[in-house]
């Protein structure tokens, strides 16, 4: 195994230089070229970091402890922990996760990742809500995911929900569609009050009055769709903006129903791009990303810049479906999410195809 020393002695510097230069502390203390040629010779000799003899000597471990709550479990969301452990990787840490069923467990799993002595948490949850942090991570640097704690204080990072909604509805608006309907979410939800008032302004700013009889709020199963049902019937929408992909389904149904196509006689729009809706849905469904990669990658280079008292700025950006927002900016901070066109939205190249001939 190659050591400083060895590295010191081909480059002709202190071991001490080499030790600033290999731990990212040669900063204004070591010259660029020399700082440069020692980690041109640590990675020509093959040198890797021992992070016992670091953890021993720095009294940090480079472990990151991501708390959730269903996330885990969740197949779709995954992309969140993924980002995180890919930012992590980059940023020289390991990536140690739980999933929590509730406060029930919560303090135990919190207690866990404290024994292997983590550096700092990432906390994250299912759906964009307010949160109340749990008080044993009070004394650790804390980021929040698809959250916000009540205060304001702790640094996070959620999807721009107005943004969303906004971004959808002008896409139907663009579409030509006159009677634009909202199937929302009968949930008090950080989403879902975001949603609606991007859908209300989109319609303002378009030249539309805003109708609440063009909005239902629904849960699921059966109550949903004769909800939905009862929209078409009322209202005669010719267009959709979906809280979620899943809602999207009950205006499939009962398009369907009607002897409508949906990206001809009806558009549709959701959120999620979930893979089971998005992409068996006929025809395909436009809809809005969720930036779960994205806020995972995020709040990992975040939590690293509060461990290292570390600006953040200079830390690799990944190619991503959306651009991550700044690491200095406004808290909460907002990912203006993607909008993926499908076939979905009359007068998309892909839905001219369903046109009759």
């Amino acid at each position: 195994m190659t050591t400083m020393k060895e590295i010191a002695q081909r480059t002709g510097v202190s071991v001490s230089t080499v030790s600033l230069v290999l731990n990212g502390r040669d900063e204004g203390r070591v010259k660029s070229e020399v700082a440069a040629e020692v980690r041109r010779t640590a990675k020509e000799l093959g040198y890797t970091s021992n992070p016992l003899a670091r953890s021993l000597r720095t009294g940090k471990t480079r472990i990151l402890g991501f708390v959730s709550e269903e996330v885990a479990t969740t197949p779709y969301a995954g992309g969140i922990i993924l980002g995180a452990q890919d930012a992590a990787s980059r940023l020289g840490y390991m990536l140690l996760t739980v999933n929590t069923d509730g406060r029930a467990n919560e303090d135990e799993e919190i207690a866990t990742l404290k024994r292997y002595g983590v550096d700092g948490f990432m906390y994250a949850k299912m759906s964009n809500r307010y949160v109340d942090v749990p008080a044993v991570l009070d004394d650790y640097p804390l980021v929040l995911v698809d959250a916000t704690d009540r205060a304001g204080r702790i640094p996070s990072i959620e999807p721009d929900e107005f943004r969303i909604a906004y971004d959808a509805t002008m896409r139907l608006v663009d579409a030509g569609c006159e009677r634009i309907a909202y199937v929302g979410c009968d949930e008090p939800m950080v989403a879902q009050e975001g949603r609606l008032a991007g859908y209300r302004s989109a319609l303002e700013d378009a030249g539309r009055v805003f109708d609440e009889a063009l909005v239902a709020n629904v849960l699921n199963n059966g109550p949903a769709l004769r909800a939905v049902d009862a929209l078409f019937d009322r209202e005669s929408p010719d267009g959709f903006f979906c809280f979620n992909d899943a809602r999207a389904w009950y205006v499939y149904e009962c398009a369907a129903r009607r002897g409508l196509t949906v990206g001809r006689d009806v558009s549709v729009v959701g959120v999620d791009n979930h893979r089971i809706f998005a992409e068996t849905l006929e025809p395909q469904l436009t809809t809005v990303e969720l930036p779960h990669y994205e806020m995972g990658y995020w709040a990992a280079c975040k939590l690293v810049s509060l461990i290292e008292d570390r600006d953040p700025s200079g830390f690799d950006v990944p190619d991503t479906t959306a651009p991550l927002p700044p690491y200095d900016g406004c808290n909460p901070a907002k990912v203006h999410c993607t909008l993926v066109e499908k076939a979905s939205v009359r007068g998309s190249a892909q839905s001219d195809a369903l046109s009759p001939a």
